[in-house]
């Protein structure tokens, strides 16, 4: 990690203002992201960094100038500019004869860099490209994450990750039918190629409560080929993804949470006695009179045995006496 230049104490109220909000607090905001560009960058990574820009702002901010640094080599730049952006998350785009249209995605923890991915755009198709109707600004997207190589391969699980990051916005408690309105859908193939499509939801009319649903594409579309990584190491990444005790939620006994966030509890009784309960009486249940009788000397020789087992110790005192 790349030593930062100490931080003066302030001697204003705005600027301890500023430095008491950059400090880490239990329940944090959207995190920011910077798009930056790298050596020599193309015309095509310029357009994808743009249209992640779009994707992602007004929590995002896009820095045009070229700085000639090579990330993997060497992250103290980056570093840098996140500390000085207050940013969690950042792009980098480049361009060389040996990797060309060069995107890399990362983020940062503790003022490192965490996770660092580089992909090559094989394939691309800008916003500008689709004539229709986009979306507004700050619209919190639908994440599809198609197949279960997500889960199986452990760099695309950190990607898989790394994109939740970066799409996550902010933490909503209840959703609106009409507020759905993007879906961003991740696929992956067997080459190691990540297909990225855009789409905005339009919800049709269908004679019943809950609508009928078409997508409609609007960009960008991108092929992402994974070329290297850079991931944090399991302690590293337990300590970034540790949760404050203040935002903990209170254990309660016998009460869990399912991944959706359903209220599951378990319910604990005593023993039941299935001849006490009351039963539909149907005719062909009824017992006969011989039934009955059988019955009703049973219950006459319980109460005699009862009553000599308490008979029996009282006439054992008066002996004794």
């Amino acid at each position: 990690m790349a030593v930062i230049q100490r931080i003066k104490k302030p001697t204003t109220r705005k600027g301890k203002k500023v430095l008491l909000s950059k400090e880490p607090k239990a329940i944090e905001g959207p995190k920011q992201c910077i798009f930056l560009q790298g050596r020599n960058p193309s015309e095509r990574t310029r357009q994808i960094l743009k249209d992640l820009y779009n994707l992602k702002k007004p929590d995002a901010a896009y820095l045009s100038r070229k700085n000639d640094f090579v990330p993997f080599e060497d992250s103290s730049l980056i570093e840098k500019m996140c500390h000085k952006k207050d940013a969690a998350l950042f792009g980098v785009g480049s361009h060389s004869k040996k990797r060309p249209h060069n995107i890399i995605l990362g983020r940062t923890f503790d003022n490192g860099v965490l996770d660092m991915i580089e992909f090559g755009a094989e394939s691309y198709k800008s916003m500008s490209d689709f004539h229709n109707m986009k979306i507004c600004a700050g619209m919190k997207p639908c994440l599809v994450f198609n197949g279960p190589t997500w889960d199986l391969n452990p760099d695309l699980k950190r990607l898989k990750s790394l994109f939740t990051d970066f799409f996550y916005r902010e933490k909503v408690e209840s959703i609106r039918l009409q507020g759905l309105e993007h879906v961003l859908s991740f696929t992956v193939s067997e080459d190691s190629i990540i297909y990225l499509r855009s789409y905005r939801i339009i919800l049709k009319k269908s004679g019943q409560r809950t609508p009928r649903i078409e997508l409609e594409e609007i960009g960008p579309a991108i092929d992402f080929k994974l070329r290297r990584t850079k991931l944090a190491s399991d302690d590293l990444f337990k300590q970034a993804c540790k949760v404050p005790r203040e935002v903990r939620p209170v254990v309660k006994k016998n009460i869990t949470r399912d991944a959706f966030g359903s209220k599951l509890g378990r319910i604990h009784m005593g023993k039941q006695d299935i001849m006490k309960l009351q039963t539909r009486k149907m005719k062909g249940l009824r017992k006969t009179p011989e039934e009955r009788k059988q019955m009703l000397k049973k219950k006459k020789e319980r109460t005699q045995t009862l009553t000599e087992n308490v008979r029996a110790p009282s006439a054992k005192k008066v002996k004794k006496q």
